[in-house]
Parts: C-alpha cells; sequence; structure tokens
C-alpha cells in the first residue's frame, strides 16, 4: 500500500506528533511526507517528499494571530497550483493531519482521506464547548482541511473517534525531575510582553522558549532561549511547573508528566478556546491572557500545588491500525 502522511506545518506540535506516527506507519506501507505551512520551528528525522507553502496563520506578538501578516502570507494562486499539482491520485491512502493542500487536493479528485488530527475532534458534538461561539471559527476549521473519514485526538474519549493523545516515546521514557525553574512557551506573546510580565515574580526562575528570538539571553530571572526540541524537552522534563498556550500536544504532555499547568488561549484561534474549555473542565487553570492585570491569578497558581496526572495508554500503533482496518473494509459489508 502506498500512503501520503500530509502534516500541517503551522506550530509544532504536529511535527511532534508526526515522528511517532511515521515510525509506525512505516512498518505497514510505503510512505511519503508532505508538510505545508510556514510557521514550524522543527525538523523530521524522516526525508520529506513534498515542501509546500499552504496555508499558514502566522503567530502576533499580543496573544493571538497577526491577522495582517496572515493575510499578507497568503497566495491564492500558488494554493491553487499546488492543490491542482499534487498527485494524491498516486496514493492508496491519504493520511492528513489538519493540512490543506492535501486535503483539497483529494476532494477535487476523489481520492480517499483520513483525518488523524486534534482539529477534526472538534467538530465533534460531544466535547466541551467555550461559552461563545466563533461562527467564522467553525466554518475555518470545518473546511480549511475537510475529509471525509475522521479519526481524533483530544484530551479525553469523547466519542468512539476520538482518541487519547499520542504521547512521544520521547516524552515516555522521560525521568521527570524538578530544578526549581518553570518552563513558559506562549509563541503568540512578544520577548518583551514575556518579560514585563514574568519579571514581576521575582522568586521565580523563568525559561521563556521564544519565537521571536534566534539567540539566547538571560534578563534578571528570566532565560530566553529560541525553540529547540531537544532544549525544550529537557526544560520541560525537569520544571516545576509550565505555562503555555492552549494548544494541544504540550498540555497533553504535561499532563502525562504530572506537571501543574497554566493555560493562556490564542486570541482568534477557536480551537485553542475549544481546548482551554476541556481542559478547564478537567481541573486545569485557565487565563484570558497574560498581562498584569492577571498577577493575582497567576500568583495563585504558583502557590497552589493543584497538580493533575493522566496516565495515557500508548496507544498509538493501535489507532493506526484500526484506521487500516476502517480503510480496508470500507466497501465491504462489516459484521
Amino acid at each position: 500500500m502506498k500512503v501520503l502522511y500530509a502534516i500541517q506545518g503551522t506550530g509544532n506540535g504536529h511535527l511532534a506528533r508526526a515522528q511517532d506516527v511515521i515510525q509506525i506507519l512505516k512498518q505497514k506501507a510505503s510512505v511519503d511526507i508532505l508538510i505545508s505551512g510556514t510557521q514550524t520551528d522543527l525538523n523530521l528525522d524522516y526525508p520529506i517528499k513534498y515542501r509546500l507553502h499552504g496555508l499558514s496563520f502566522v503567530f502576533g506578538k499580543k496573544g493571538g494571530v497577526d491577522i495582517w501578516h496572515t493575510i499578507k502570507n497568503l497566495n491564492f494562486k500558488i494554493l491553487y497550483k499546488e492543490i491542482c499539482q499534487l498527485p494524491v491520485e498516486n496514493y492508496d491512502l491519504v493520511i492528513n493531519d489538519f493540512e490543506p493542500i492535501s486535503a483539497w487536493a483529494c476532494k477535487f479528485k476523489k481520492v480517499n482521506c483520513f483525518s488523524l488530527s486534534h482539529q477534526s475532534g472538534i467538530l465533534s458534538k460531544k466535547i466541551p464547548k467555550p461559552h461563545t461561539f466563533d461562527y467564522i471559527g467553525h466554518l475555518i476549521l470545518k473546511y480549511y482541511a475537510p475529509t471525509l473519514h475522521r479519526f481524533s485526538f483530544h484530551f479525553s474519549n469523547y466519542d468512539e473517534q476520538t482518541f487519547t493523545p499520542i504521547i512521544r516515546q520521547e516524552v515516555r521514557a522521560i525521568k521527570k525531575e524538578d530544578l526549581g525553574h518553570y518552563t513558559v512557551y506562549l509563541p503568540s506573546y512578544s520577548d518583551e510582553k514575556l518579560i514585563e510580565t514574568l519579571s514581576r515574580f521575582k522568586n521565580i526562575k523563568w525559561q521563556i522558549f521564544s519565537k521571536h528570538n534566534k539567540s539566547a539571553f538571560i534578563h534578571e530571572n528570566i532565560e530566553i532561549y529560541p525553540v529547540s526540541k531537544t532544549h525544550f524537552t529537557e526544560s520541560f522534563s525537569k520544571c516545576t511547573d509550565i505555562i503555555c498556550g492552549a494548544g494541544f500536544e504540550t498540555p497533553a504532555e504535561a499532563l502525562y508528566l504530572g506537571k501543574k499547568l497554566l493555560v493562556i488561549p490564542m486570541k482568534r484561534q477557536l480551537e485553542q478556546l475549544y481546548n482551554a474549555a476541556a481542559l478547564k473542565k478537567i481541573g486545569v487553570s485557565v487565563i484570558n491572557k497574560l498581562s498584569l492585570k492577571n498577577y493575582n491569578k497567576i500568583l495563585d497558581w504558583l502557590n497552589n500545588d493543584h497538580h493533575i496526572k493522566i496516565d495515557y495508554p500508548n496507544n498509538t500503533e493501535e489507532i493506526i491500525n484500526k484506521l487500516f482496518f476502517y480503510y480496508n473494509n470500507m466497501n465491504k459489508p462489516l459484521p
């Protein structure tokens, strides 16, 4: 069987998870890899067959998506060309992690395309939802990378097509320690904003991983590092606790390791609002933005000892086996 595995290149969670998925896929099929998007800081340990411009949301510096630079980065001529020229018809199966080029190419050319993503799970009616409904955001989630078949990840098994998170083998093998620092990953905030707010907590040692700086530096009680998978995993495994956005992989791995979480969802990012609602339901602390107005909430979080540990099972191969089983039996009557 020939499989195309298409991965979203906005953020780092998709590629971090892909390492484990690819390793298993390659044991079962001939696999080509596609990455589209311009907003990732990580590299895969596998050769990339297709590296496309795609359609990326650009991280801002004020807590949300940078709408202007996202629009500026759009090139519909390239987008249309990439969709038309991608030879999805040469594959028996396309597995899609919220990647728009392959999804739309499959839709136009009527090729089997299965989502294997967190974002597809947000369309389930059974997941926790934020209080406000964002109609435009919901349309983006629904049509950004449309597929007919859904295999999804979330923080809990909300329905039969939703599975618990893939926890990287690298994280499962970690020897957890507490060296006294707090790890921070908030890519939609500027270094200046992070320093302005977090430096007020004088007795805390912060290790911040920055999407906006390519070199490390120290400011008082704050260490700033460029994003690096190896360095971040080391800081993450040895921190006291963690502050991060309401993405998926980092909060899931923090829950698995039993690290206390403070989550700040990105503005104008519906997925993160849904994630924040689900995390809040299981007891994770959530604030709406990083600011001095939330000083007391951050201080309360620092002073409490409310740790949540979820022992997510190592079920990556089981999920992929179910996907292949479903594909192989699509046109056969099931018992």
